[in-house]
């Protein structure tokens, strides 16, 4: 359809147009998607079998929907991408506050520019964008702001008495017609607020202020909340509920790659810090694994969720961390070592929500504890598991076996004799070679594993050996101010002084 040459109603009428409902126009579009293949919702990663044909089934349906899910599941992102199943534009009248439909207007100032001006009534072409409305639910919303009120201001200065439609301001709802309405955490709405939405979805239409007014809105109403047990400020009404024909529960990664793919997705990191700092796919993947340790953990609260924007921001956090090291050091090339992750605590601490045991362990240690689970949980996939090791050493038969079967006894020998390896957060990649490299059988085993790996790639696996040791109590790990101290561990229990053990293991593992 030419809409350049369609300014009028008269040229609408023989343009052969017909208006739907914007229920049918978005049936309609995603079912002209489907048959071609397309992507219905681009850019949303982990949905595919699950919560995109739930709501394929709901938007064929013709429902209303609720996505119901703890934070940071893309919940208002879905509602964003229906718009990409609207028509690209739509007619409406003129100056319409509500966009009447110029075949059938239900406005009275749209009635009334079809009875003034007939086939000759001005149109006006809306795009798909603008098609899309969104309330964040908060406890001072009010019936006036969703659907509206009587304007005295206006009345006064049209001079109409309060009983004629022309004084009613309409609210956000209204001005939302043949669009997408969103509402975000509909349970923080107050209950005899939602009781006010009953009519809008059953039968379509709005009362303001006792007018014997039908206004038939028509509008595809999207529902975002947490589960009712999380929220503590209310939750949504069961008649209301009842009302929203699809309830679609949203979820978090089921597993890391599809996790790395929505960190990689959205992640803002410019081209100046990726010419500078090179992101091996190992620290990708600690980073996930945080996330993964923080939903199972014991001091973090499951019903608050932990977001996907923890690993999001993290992954941005270390890049700077990284990025910031090579700026003091006029560095020109660096790489994301394990001991830049402690540059991410601060994008953990503000992600999670702890339980009580949780706020006396204090969120500091809670965000260290992850980090070095996180390590021992990926540490296994890279090298020989240390606790079939440590296994041998408590039951005595480490003795009968071969020194070759026990990889890493070399560099728990050398930890033993006294040694140390102090690991400063920021120097150059140098001195942070020419300490890993002081390390008997470090670099013997990297090698072993790893032969085609270049030299930062040995250094990175090296720091890494390390680490893992630690997070399975066979070496001590201190923080102490702008360093990381790597011991043997019966010195440094012995020695037991400043600094904090990051292994919460160290004591349990015998």
């Amino acid at each position: 359809m030419d809409i350049a040459h369609i300014n009028t109603l008269g040229e609408l009428k023989r343009s052969g147009y017909k208006p739907k409902s914007i229920k049918e126009e978005i049936r309609d579009n995603l079912i002209k998607k489907l048959k071609n293949k397309e992507t219905t919702f681009p850019g949303i990663i982990g949905y595919d079998d699950s919560v995109i044909p739930d709501t394929e089934r709901a938007l064929l349906s013709k429902h209303n929907i609720l996505f119901l899910g703890l934070r940071g599941q893309a919940k208002t992102r879905m509602a964003r991408q229906m718009t990409s199943l609207l028509d690209e534009y739509i007619p409406i009248i003129a100056g319409s506050e509500i966009n009447d439909d110029p075949l059938k207007p239900i406005s009275k100032y749209g009635q009334d520019q079809i009875a003034a001006h007939g086939d000759e009534a001005p149109i006006h072409w809306l795009h798909r964008s603008e098609r899309y409305g969104e309330k964040l639910a908060t406890p001072d919303v009010s019936v006036a702001d969703l659907i509206g009120d009587v304007d005295p201001i206006k009345a006064a200065n049209l001079r109409l008495s309060f009983a004629d439609e022309r004084v009613i301001h309409y609210g956000i709802i209204p001005k939302s017609n043949r669009s997408i309405f969103v509402i975000n955490e509909i349970p923080d709405l107050q209950a005899r607020i939602q009781v006010a939405l009953f009519n809008i979805l059953e039968e379509g239409d709005i009362q303001i202020r006792g007018f014997k007014l039908r206004l038939p809105l028509d509008i595809l109403f999207v529902f975002t909340a947490n589960p009712e047990d999380y929220t503590n400020r209310g939750s949504i009404v069961t008649p209301l509920k009842d009302r929203i024909q699809s309830q679609i529960l949203t979820h978090y990664p089921k597993d890391l790659e599809t996790s790395l793919a929505i960190t990689e997705q959205e992640a803002a990191v410019s081209a100046a810090q990726q010419e500078i700092v090179k992101v091996s796919d190992l620290v990708k993947r600690l980073i996930e694994q945080v996330a993964f340790e923080a939903r199972n953990n014991e001091y973090v609260d499951k019903k608050s969720g932990v977001s996907a924007r923890l690993t999001i921001t993290a992954y941005e956090n270390a890049v700077s961390a990284a990025e910031r090291r090579a700026i003091i050091n006029k560095e020109k090339k660096t790489q994301i070592w394990v001991s830049d992750l402690i540059g991410i605590i601060p994008s953990i601490t503000g992600k999670i929500e702890l339980v009580y045991e949780g706020e006396q362990e204090g969120p500091f240690q809670v965000a260290m504890n992850l980090l070095d689970k996180a390590i021992r949980s990926q540490f296994v996939h890279y090298f020989p598991n240390p606790e079939l090791i440590k296994k041998r050493r408590s039951t005595g038969k480490e003795s009968v076996q071969k020194e070759t079967e026990n990889p890493y006894k070399p560099i728990i020998h050398w930890f033993d004799g006294g040694n140390a390896v102090e690991d400063f957060l920021n120097v150059p990649d140098k001195n942070k070679l020419i300490e890993l490299y002081k390390v008997d059988g470090l670099h013997a085993l990297v090698k072993k594993h790893y032969p085609q790996a270049n030299d930062m790639e040995n250094a990175l696996l090296m720091e890494f050996v390390l680490h893992g040791l630690s997070a399975y109590s066979l070496i001590s790990k201190k923080i102490i101010e702008n360093r990381i101290e790597f011991k043997d561990l019966m010195g440094s229990m012995v020695n037991f002084g400043a600094g904090s053990y990051n292994s919460t293991d160290e004591f349990e593992e015998g």
